[in-house]
This record gives structure tokens, C-alpha cells and sequence, in this order.
């Protein structure tokens, strides 16, 4: 891991502007799928993927119980919240606080956002970023619905975080990054948006060797949160370059059993696996 300084990001070679266009715009589409299957009681994709949601609430229930949620956290949220995606449950490594400020980074239907939101109660606040409409839609529906007061939703992307500068207590986020095509470029914003202090909390799928190139290119795995997946030497640098200090990644080897039905046959579990990702931006310098 390289050196750490809070005193300004380096600046890393990224995908051109047109690739990641096309990236984002792929991955985009895929979820307002999910979206809108999910209101139209329909499936889509391979349920318990993160580009995939069943047609029985029952069975979005079990997954979420098997990437750490329980009964009780999934009885706190609106129907339609729980979509039964992720990799994990970063609520569970983020030691939220009463009064905090909360964002989660691709905040689909709301799902972490108002667990979230319980956490940091009235005096705190919740807010999801998601760079698709028809989720932003869905999110801000079920926080009527559940009549959420702390929370609100707001449309952007993580590379593009709509907060303001230091603004921030926590940064939480479930098997999203994975998908964006400039991570360092989203660590930098969650720097800049957290306050002196503020930490990062996040489930994430990882690569522990690198993918072979037909993997990097299959749009499918792309947008099922495991073929544009970073290795973890390059998130550690890519956080520490952002400014990030105690950096820990810590993978799950159980996680292949899930990984595994996001993709049967692929191989692909071979390759990514879900871990946890805490880091935390220097209370000092600058």
C-alpha cells in the first residue's frame, strides 16, 4: 500500500470518457429493469444477483438473511425496499451513531438507507444517491410509504456525489462500487464529502486474482456486480491516493457459495468474492 497523505488525491489513468458512458449507461439500464419488475411483481435476471430480483418476496427475504440482514432489520423497511441485492450488510460494520449523517452510495430502492435511518434516528439523517430513475423513484415511494422524515434520495451518480464538501458522518454502500468504471474517482468524492474523521462502511464484491478478458467484457457479469470487479491491491491505492487512512479489505471465502448462483457455470467464483471495506478520512493535517 503506498504512503498516505490527506493533503490531495493523485490523479490516476481512468477509461475514456466513452467507455465509461457505455459502461454506466449498460449497467443503468440493468437495474431500471430491477426496478421495474419489482412494482410489476415480475422477475428478472437470476434472482439474488445484484442485476436480478425474483417474483416471490419469500425468496428476496432468504437472501437477504443469507448476506447477514435479520428478521428484524427486514421487518423495519416498507415492503418493496428489500430487493434482496447486495453482497453483504455494511450496516453491520458501520457503527452508526445517533445524530449522524448517512449516505449510501447506489441506494436502489432504500433498502440500507432506512436501516440506516433507524440507526441515526430523528436527529440524524439518511441520504441515498442513485443514478437511476426508476430507483429513485422507487426509493423515494417507499419512504412516503414508511414515513420516513430523515431520509431523502437523490439522483446522481457516485462519481458525481450530489453533497456537499465535509457534509458527512458516514459513507455506506452494498455491492456497488464494483460497478463503477473510475473507482478512484469515487473515493476521491467520498473523501470530499466526509467530514475530518468521517468513515467509510462498505460491502463490496472484489477480484483476488485478476479476471480473464472474455469476464472483463461480458456485459452481463458486468452489470451483475462481478466482471468489472478491482483487484484488491488497486482499491487500497486507489483509497489511499484519495486520502484514506486505516484501510482494511477483508474477504469473505463463504461468499463463493452465493457468488456462485449469481453466474452458475461461469467459473466467475473463482476469480471475485465479496468482502467488507473500512477506511477512514484523517481527523488532522490540512
Amino acid at each position: 500500500m503506498s504512503e498516505n497523505s490527506c493533503c490531495g488525491p493523485k490523479t490516476e489513468p481512468t477509461p475514456s470518457a466513452v467507455i465509461q458512458d457505455a459502461l454506466r449507461n449498460d449497467v443503468r439500464d440493468a437495474y431500471a429493469k430491477v426496478a421495474r419488475a419489482e412494482t410489476a411483481g415480475e422477475a428478472t435476471g437470476e434472482a439474488g444477483s445484484c442485476c436480478g430480483v425474483s417474483d416471490d418476496s419469500a425468496i428476496n427475504t432468504l437472501i437477504s438473511s443469507r448476506l447477514g440482514y435479520s428478521k428484524a432489520d427486514m421487518n423495519l423497511v416498507p415492503s418493496g425496499a428489500d430487493l434482496g441485492l447486495g453482497c453483504g450488510n455494511p450496516k453491520a460494520i458501520a457503527a452508526l451513531k445517533e445524530g449522524e449523517v448517512v449516505v449510501d452510495l447506489g441506494s436502489g430502492a432504500g433498502f440500507d438507507c432506512f436501516l440506516a435511518s433507524h440507526e441515526v434516528g430523528n436527529t440524524g439523517r439518511g441520504i441515498g444517491v442513485d443514478m437511476t430513475p426508476d430507483m429513485i423513484s422507487k426509493a423515494r415511494g417507499n419512504a412516503t410509504k414508511g414515513g420516513y422524515a430523515n431520509v431523502e434520495f437523490r439522483l446522481g451518480e457516485i462519481e458525481h456525489l450530489p453533497v456537499a464538501d465535509s457534509s458527512v458522518n458516514v459513507i455506506i454502500s452494498n455491492c456497488v462500487i464494483n460497478l463503477s468504471p473510475n473507482k478512484p474517482q469515487v473515493f476521491r468524492e467520498a473523501f470530499r464529502i466526509l467530514q475530518k474523521g468521517g468513515r467509510l462502511a462498505i460491502s463490496d464484491v472484489v477480484a483476488t486474482i485478476e479476471l480473464p478478458e472474455e469476464m472483463r467484457n461480458d456485459k452481463a457479469l458486468i452489470a451483475g456486480c462481478m466482471g468489472n470487479a478491482a483487484l484488491i491491491a488497486d482499491l487500497e491505492t486507489a483509497m489511499s491516493d484519495a486520502g484514506f487512512v486505516d484501510i482494511k479489505i477483508e474477504p469473505k471465502d463463504d461468499s463463493r457459495n452465493f457468488i456462485k448462483d449469481w453466474a452458475p457455470g461461469s467459473g466467475v467464483e473463482d476469480y471475485v468474492l465479496s468482502a467488507t471495506i473500512e477506511a477512514v478520512r484523517p481527523s488532522g493535517c490540512c
